[in-house]
């Protein structure tokens, strides 16, 4: 199997790595002064047993890697809000002996929340969704930090909407010798839903900084408690927090990496590098328009996903929001609720 990251940022880079590590073969795609520094340097992994280079085709664009193999693996990795236009560009990709990506190629959505495998399966025939808890970083351009040990992350596999298959058993084969956990599940949206839930932080964490404060960590539990109100009137199905301790137990430890300091989540980084775009839609904007058609009202995760879409806009520094300032936010949000 031949696998195509389709996103070798943080997550992306940290799989592609360790999979070529493991003797895999890998392409990456990437754009940008990214894509340049991993053409001309290759892919520097900083892991906390060492840092690997890795020398791997790069690609912007599926015409330049040409006619696809029957063997390969697509692997999406790109933030959600970019879901869409990577579907598209590489589903009408011919694939050798007959028919397109699309028909014929499985491809594996590796991103937070659940909506690019909803994409995708208006795309593909062959969908799977991956759980994804793997502590990473883009350094620089071209270098990636994963800072978990011993394993680099804990990746629950599984065909989208539910089941198993060869395949997903082959992925998970080729994960496991890479250092990750890869579980193949039936019901791999009970584990992204139950990650959905924690993602809810990263809107916070984006906007206002870590979550090291009691009073933070308690607003954390509000926004958390109205998003398990949501998925509980909606009937969607999520694993416990007794099987999300259960299942990572002390296997992913953060290890500080030297030259690479974790400033904060994925939705942070993407503030910190003024990216324009953060997927607070697809996490915090999950709950929202599941709320809605239930009834449910989600003031809190609402404020999130605007306060976090604003500053992603405007390119507001990361953390740049007093907590306290938040908080009044907060409470005239509630207030507006209740009072409609």
């Amino acid at each position: 199997m031949r696998y195509i990251i389709i996103g070798a940022g943080a997550v992306g880079g940290a799989i592609g790595g360790r999979l070529a590590g493991a003797g895999c073969e890998v392409v990456l795609v990437a754009r940008g002064a990214h894509r340049a520094a991993l053409a001309e340097h290759g892919l520097r992994l900083k892991v906390p047993d060492g840092e690997w280079t890795y020398l791997l085709p790069v690609v912007q664009e599926p015409a330049e890697l040409g006619e696809l193999r029957p063997e390969d693996v697509l692997l999406l990795a790109v933030k959600t809000q970019d879901s869409e236009a990577a579907l598209a560009a590489w589903g009408p990709v011919p694939v050798a002996g007959g028919g397109t990506a699309a028909e014929r190629l499985p491809v594996v959505c590796a991103q937070n929340g659940v909506e690019s495998q909803r994409l995708a399966l208006r795309h593909f025939r062959r969908v799977y969704g991956v759980c994804v808890w793997l502590p990473a970083t883009l350094v620089e351009p071209g270098v990636v930090a994963a800072e978990g040990a011993p394993l680099t992350g804990i990746l629950h596999l599984g065909r989208y909407p539910h089941g198993t298959d060869e395949t997903a058993r082959l992925i998970a084969a080729d994960l496991e010798k890479s250092r990750f956990e890869a579980p193949v599940v039936p019901d791999v949206t009970r584990w992204q839903y139950a990650k959905l839930l924690g993602n809810l932080a990263n809107a916070i964490e984006a906007v206002s900084g870590p979550l090291g404060s009691e009073e933070s960590l308690a607003f954390y539990g509000r926004v958390r408690a109205e998003g398990a109100a949501v998925l509980d009137a909606a009937g969607v199905a999520y694993a416990s927090a007794e099987e999300e301790k259960e299942a990572r137990g002390d296997k992913i430890q953060l290890v500080e990496i030297e030259g690479a300091p974790r400033g904060g989540g994925s939705s942070w980084q993407s503030l910190n590098r003024g990216t324009g775009t953060i997927e607070a839609d697809y996490l915090n904007g999950e709950i929202a328009l599941l709320g809605r058609p239930h009834g449910v009202p989600t003031p809190l995760n609402d404020l999130l996903q605007r306060l976090a879409n604003g500053f992603a806009r405007e390119r507001r520094a990361a953390g740049s929001l007093p907590f306290d300032e938040l908080v009044r936010l907060v409470d005239e949000a509630v207030a507006f609720v209740q009072e409609s």
